[in-house]
């Protein structure tokens, strides 16, 4: 019988089941977001621009960092699925070991690449003199908080292989909640400005690391963590490398071209760069919510995919599109319509609201294109394909964007121009990423597998 916090993937209809998998996810995107919302809210309101510039001219680089060690927790979430759509308790427990171990050594490993790399990384993208010392100092406190970063998102990734995004989002209630009354005590109380958003931030993550990591402790499944046991199995290691190293790749290949993107606007000034960085934020809202559709996508895909449900899949796929193309779309507009008035929530400067807004156009009224693109990288992922994806993204995003910048605005070296980017590039994706899922899906059976063995 499946515990209350669990879903069945496997039986009954897909979109009453997906939806649950999907709201409480995209309520724990958003308050991920608020942590971050609310250090740039706080630093911009009570710190100045260039404090709000610093905070967010760090956003594009903090991801290139840490996305190939993210990329790992995607290849824990389709393993665990998978094994626990099989019913194969033993390979189950051997994985959530390997992956809690694995995770506070990719903290640990970026702790150390934060503090010696940040200065100069940020030199390299351009980041102005006036800003890049608080940007470095920013950083690097951020990067401190990284084992507990990382130990929570692959908890969270082996809690949703078995469609438990409930607890999670109780967690990140709780840290987001002093996560926003520490900002305003360190930075109000303290004047600590942006050392005080970034400690703030490091601290709430640690709460909701420790609640998952209990969490894990208490499960009464083949999930439950038992700290003599945390170990590294090899072969289960190589199995999480081998999905998540190629997702975590092509993670960082879209933040290399976001980095050349944050470069090119650097170019423009602090307050250009202050509008940017509002605009992302809002932003950041719609992409997380149309990322929780991929990630039910890729869990409901990998367990149907290890218990032989491949009749499944299909239907999968055109649920979660149908999902991700309604929530991208209308969240988008919305934001757009309203883009002036959450600009101003950043910032109260007139040019900085504009800068946003000439961003907000183009991003937010898009945005749906890239949430198709990346569910059907769930449908390609969770049957065992992360390297071809990856290849796709390479050439249609990172290689299409970087020939962008270096041709096209050059010659017209105008945000608008930029921006239009990321349209053109999601649109090549994702066409291409669905002719790769037709062809794969060819080679899998057309019956389904016959069952055996009660369920866990």
């Amino acid at each position: 019988m499946k515990k209350s916090y669990e879903i069945d993937m496997c039986e009954g209809p897909i979109l009453g089941k997906v939806l649950i998998f999907t709201v409480p996810l995209m309520l724990s995107g958003i308050l991920q977001l608020l942590f971050n919302a609310a250090d740039v809210i706080v630093v911009g309101r009570f710190a100045g621009s260039q404090s709000l510039a610093a905070v967010g001219s760090t956003s594009a680089l903090i991801n290139l960092l840490i996305n190939v060690f993210m990329g790992f927790s995607v290849g824990v979430n389709v393993l665990v699925a998978q094994y626990y759509g099989g019913r194969k308790e033993q390979d189950v427990s051997e994985t959530v070991h390997t992956a809690v171990s694995l995770s506070l050594l990719c903290g640990l490993v970026l702790v150390v690449v934060g503090l010696v790399c940040t200065r100069p990384l940020l030199e390299l993208m351009g980041t102005p003199d006036d800003v890049i010392d608080k940007a470095v100092l920013y950083m690097q406190i951020y990067f401190v908080g990284m084992p507990a970063n990382m130990l929570y998102n692959f908890g969270s990734a082996i809690l949703r292989a078995v469609g438990d995004t409930k607890r999670p989002l109780y967690y990140l209630s709780a840290a987001g909640v002093i996560n926003i009354f520490l900002n305003l005590f360190f930075v109000i109380s303290f004047h600590m400005d942006v050392a005080g958003v970034a400690l703030a931030t490091i601290i709430s993550q640690a709460i909701s690391a420790l609640c998952v990591l209990r969490c894990l402790m208490q499960h009464e499944s083949c999930l439950k963590i038992r700290l003599h046991e945390l170990k590294i199995h090899k072969e289960k290691l190589i199995r999480v490398v081998k999905i998540g190293l190629p997702a975590g790749m092509q993670g960082a290949i879209f933040s290399v071209s976001n980095v050349l993107i944050q470069s090119s606007v650097n170019s423009f000034g602090s307050i250009a760069m202050a509008g940017n960085t509002a605009s992302q934020n809002i932003e950041g809202f719609i992409y997380n919510a149309m990322v929780a559709v991929y990630q039910a996508n890729l869990s409901f895909t990998s367990q149907n995919y290890g218990a032989g449900k491949y009749t499944r899949i299909n239907k999968i796929m055109i649920t979660c599109i149908s999902v991700v193309a309604v929530v991208g779309l209308s969240i988008g507009l919305a934001a757009y319509a309203a883009g002036t008035q959450l600009l101003s929530i950043y910032s109260a400067d007139p040019e900085v609201i504009a800068y946003g807004m000439n961003r907000l156009q183009i991003i937010g009224t898009t945005y749906f294109i890239c949430g198709i693109m990346d569910t059907m990288v769930g449908s390609i992922r969770g049957v065992g394909y992360s390297v071809l994806p990856m290849c796709v993204s390479l050439a249609g995003a990172c290689l299409f964007r970087i020939i962008w910048i270096f041709t096209i605005f050059q010659w017209d070296r105008d945000l608008f121009t930029l921006y239009l980017s990321y349209p053109a590039s999601w649109i090549l994706t994702a066409a291409a990423h669905m002719l790769c899922f037709y062809l794969i899906r060819r080679k899998l059976p057309a019956t389904d597998r016959p069952q055996q063995a009660p369920v866990l």
